[in-house]
């Protein structure tokens, strides 16, 4: 047993070896954080300790936090994220039944009487397999298919040109696809050439899934690890983004695991002051996903206040050099596969999850671009869309400047990205994953997220039977819109919140015990440097009334 007994005698007057205070039968270790150096939610928190009494109560009062040998903070984290893992595997397995004869690549999974909608298993991974051409082994980007209508008729566009289709997603997904389709395309040769029942028993297509989502689950675990080191001393929280309900149904609903991967592991970069390592990892997730670029607007504002406006810089252009290296072979080789990713997105009218068509649903409004030919692009929605997203980062940066102390990157990362989704016509289930580190990072309230991140995932249920069709006991489109519009402003209120904390910093949990901002990096205790060409209705009000009294122009952060 680990205890503390009275320092003994010196020796020649010299001073007690601080080692020899603590009595351990074996070697003590680096880490000799007590209670006072970690949040501990088994006593802090009401949910916390209501879980902790499973494994016998909340943390010893004597503990030495940080000893564990074997089950760490993140290792049990590791473990809660693969039990939901597990679960959000389990609820695509309706979907992944085969059925009909021959090789794996000549069965298929079984989708029939809309099993996917009424079963809730419902995955695009499945679906672009044979849609994208993949499940012919087609290289992303290189091959075109012909858009057609429900009885196979070819369709044609607004302006008379047929409508051919290429591989929707940007590079680095793209590509991700093709490595799961070439590995599920290797186990069929494997059943072919042994011929093995067992091999044969499961479609080409399921192995695809099965593959791909593999390798999502891994990035998520990626994303669970860079959140639990970017929180710092409240480790514990990432353990939120680990049991998240929006992973049960939107885990392997797409790809988008592997951009918050890599968008988690460029915000750690960043806080341990490796800005190059930060735009390399930040340039991979816009390849595989746009939104990690929002990213750089909080750097960008902090950098305005800080005065570190050349590491964001450096950030900014190597993320944009590694973007451009993963996207120029494709570019080049393949202009138009290229751009259907740019081009799907301009032509897209608002997505049955958008507050526009909330909006449309419960007022009978046509929308801003009424009477559309085929894939004709909505000009007026495109331009409301980019204006409100151009107000809300303005609104961002405001704050980021304004507020009495320096905001976390992690607040204003969540900010920016909630307000994108919320003004965008496109609100695909699977983005909310996006939110989910950010939002534990940048507010600390257990039950808010809970209760938020709840709400997100069970819209799911009206989204299915919704598509299910009244006319198959579905729900009519109104229930489907009132869950959403239930979403927005949970979501809103998250926000709300997390605005109040910057404007009162003293509230904020993170910044308790002195610790400024974790996932700060260069902004991590830096002081305020307003540059000299920004106005002063721009700054804190404390700097202003500092400058105006002759005193010294920082704020400590």
């Amino acid at each position: 047993m680990t205890g503390r007994h009275p320092v003994g005698p010196t020796v020649g007057g010299a001073p007690p070896d601080p080692q020899c205070a603590t009595v351990s039968p074996r070697p003590l270790a680096d880490d000799l954080r007590s209670e006072d150096d970690r949040d501990l939610p088994s006593r802090t928190d009401v949910i916390g300790s209501a879980v902790s009494e499973v494994i016998g109560g909340p943390v010893g009062r004597r503990a030495l936090i940080g000893r564990a040998p074997l089950l760490t903070p993140l290792r049990a984290m590791f473990l809660i994220a693969l039990v939901v893992l597990s679960l959000g595997w389990l609820t695509k397995a309706p979907c992944l039944q085969t059925t009909g004869t021959g090789p794996p690549d000549q069965r298929v999974a079984n989708w029939e009487n809309k099993r996917a909608y009424f079963q809730l298993c419902y995955s695009d991974t499945v679906p672009l397999y044979g849609a994208e051409l993949l499940s012919q082994g087609k290289f992303p980007y290189k091959s075109s298919w012909l858009e057609t209508d429900s009885a196979g008729r070819p369709k044609t566009q607004y302006d008379g040109l047929p409508a051919v289709r290429y591989m929707e997603y940007p590079v680095f997904t793209g590509l991700y696809q093709y490595l799961s389709m070439s590995l599920a395309k290797t186990y069929t040769a494997v059943a072919k050439v042994t011929g093995w029942p067992v091999l044969a028993g499961v479609a080409e297509v399921v192995m695809f899934f099965n593959i791909a989502a593999f390798g999502l689950a891994l990035a998520w675990l990626a994303t669970v690890w860079a959140t639990a080191m970017l929180a710092g001393r409240r480790i514990w929280d990432a353990a939120l983004v680990a049991a998240s309900p929006i992973l049960i149904f939107q885990a392997f609903t797409n790809f988008d695991a592997l951009a918050t991967a890599l968008a988690a592991g460029a915000m750690l970069a960043w806080a341990r002051r490796r800005p190059m390592v930060a735009g390399a990892l930040l340039g991979l997730g816009v390849a595989a996903k746009l939104y990690p670029a929002l990213l750089l607007l909080p750097m960008l504002a902090l950098g305005i206040r800080s005065g570190r406006l050349p590491d964001v810089a450096r950030t900014a252009a190597v993320a944009f050099a590694t973007w451009l290296a993963v996207n120029a072979p494709v570019m080049v080789l393949f202009p138009r596969g290229w751009s259907e990713f740019f081009r799907l997105n301009s032509r897209r009218d608002a997505d049955m999850d958008s507050v526009y068509a909330v909006i449309k649903s419960f007022t009978g409004w046509e929308g801003f671009d009424p009477g559309l030919g085929f894939w004709q692009p909505p000009l007026v929605l495109n331009t409301v869309v980019t204006v409100l997203f151009l107000l809300c980062c303005a609104a961002v940066v405001y704050i980021a400047l304004t507020a009495p102390r320096r905001p976390r990157v992690a607040q204003l990362a969540f900010l920016v990205v909630a307000a994108f989704l919320l003004v965008n016509k496109v609100w695909s289930p699977q983005f909310s994953l996006w939110l989910v580190p950010l939002a534990v990072l940048a507010l600390p309230h257990r039950r808010v997220l809970l209760a938020w991140m709840s709400i997100d995932a069970l819209v799911w249920v009206p989204r299915m039977l919704y598509l299910y069709g009244v006319q198959n006991m579905g729900l009519p489109q109104q229930w489907f819109t009132a869950a959403v519009a239930l979403r927005d402003l949970a979501l809103l209120a998250v926000m709300a919140l997390v605005v109040r904390q910057i404007y009162r910093p003293a509230e904020d949990l993170v910044r308790r015990r002195g610790v400024d901002d974790p996932a700060g990096g260069v902004f991590d205790g830096a002081a305020d440097a307003y540059p000299p060409w920004l106005p002063q209705w721009l700054r804190a009000r404390q700097f202003q009334e500092e400058r105006h009294a002759g005193r010294d122009s920082t704020v400590p952060a």
